[in-house]
């Protein structure tokens, strides 16, 4: 088809690259590229509409039964036009003996288009069987008659603009079928994330409503705590005196038991001060004894001394 330039890039380093690159990160290109195969094929199938539409306003009229012997036809010629197609193919790459028995199935089915093209002639008139029955292809939306020769056949069946709308309706399915694979993948894994998130929100949820259960049990505590408070308090001002007693009781027995441990510190301090005590009496003693002594020795030799100094004066006046 007469398409003009492609405004692509066609490189082959690049498609390397591609396919080297696309094996770490899915880039999904595919997506892309069946959108723009599938453009060809819808612009097909929308002429082979137009024209099966202008050939049943053209032609004339037929039964169900004859167009089913007409359409017998027409399959046996397309199926003699892809044999010879591919017995010249495979003649060109050199395998002579495949194309040979390519050619011998093409001759089965010479036979049996005759015997269908009887068959078709005997069911209508001689006048309206000579008109030319042309059909639509189904696969590149061309005109095909009903009583085009061999090699006719082989021409359009052969052809590049047949051969390359066969080669992109495969490309196509083998697309689509990637491309839903993908899909589906792609559907899953969101799945696995969506499963993930609910889980993490499950967790979280959990972890608030327990952070609310202790919150929740502080505070009755702290209430519960407040209601004995004001019990209490309310039982205080109704019995003050009971209160009072209590409080009294608790006050005397705090206060005997001080005292009492005054009375043992006052004890220990007591027997302390007279150890003391009686050791400074008996130092006191013996420095008292000492003075004593010291006197009386002090005394007779003064009194010794006194005597002589009498005589002495005495004995000078005499």
């Amino acid at each position: 088809m007469d398409l003009g330039d492609c405004l692509k890039v066609h490189d082959l380093a690049l498609r390397a690259d591609y396919e080297i690159a696309s094996k770490e990160q899915d880039f999904f290109f595919e997506l892309d590229a069946m959108d723009h195969l599938q453009s060809f094929i819808a612009d097909c199938d929308r002429r082979t509409d137009i024209a099966k539409k202008r050939l049943a306003d053209t032609q004339e009229e037929i039964s169900a039964e004859v167009a089913a012997k007409a359409e017998r036809v027409h399959e046996l010629n397309e199926e003699i036009g892809k044999l010879l197609a591919k017995a010249e193919q495979l003649g060109a790459e050199g395998n002579v003996e495949e194309s040979q028995k390519v050619m011998d199935e093409v001759e089965k089915t010479r036979v049996n288009k005759r015997e269908a093209e009887e068959i078709y002639r005997n069911s209508m008139p001689a006048s309206s069987f000579q008109q030319q029955k042309l059909r639509v292809c189904e696969v590149c939306s061309a005109y095909l008659g009903l009583h085009d020769n061999d090699r006719r056949l082989a021409d359009h069946f052969g052809g590049k603009l047949h051969l390359g709308f066969i080669e992109i309706r495969e490309k196509l399915d083998e697309l689509k079928r990637l491309v839903a694979e993908k899909q589906e993948k792609r559907n899953q894994d969101r799945l696995k994330r969506r499963e993930e998130r609910d889980r993490e929100e499950r967790d979280r949820l959990k972890k608030r409503s327990k952070s609310r259960e202790r919150h929740r049990h502080r505070s009755r505590t702290s209430s519960q705590d407040r209601k004995k408070r004001t019990r209490s308090r309310s039982r205080e001002k109704r019995h003050p005196q009971q209160t009072q007693s209590g409080s009294r009781s608790r006050s005397h027995s705090h206060h005997r038991s001080r005292d009492r441990s005054r009375d043992r510190s006052s004890r220990e301090k007591s027997s302390r001060d007279k150890e003391r005590s009686s050791h400074n009496r008996s130092s006191r003693d013996r420095s008292r004894d000492r003075e004593r002594r010291h006197k009386k020795r002090s005394c007779e030799s003064n009194g010794k001394s006194e005597g002589r100094s009498s005589e002495e004066f005495e004995a000078g006046e005499i």
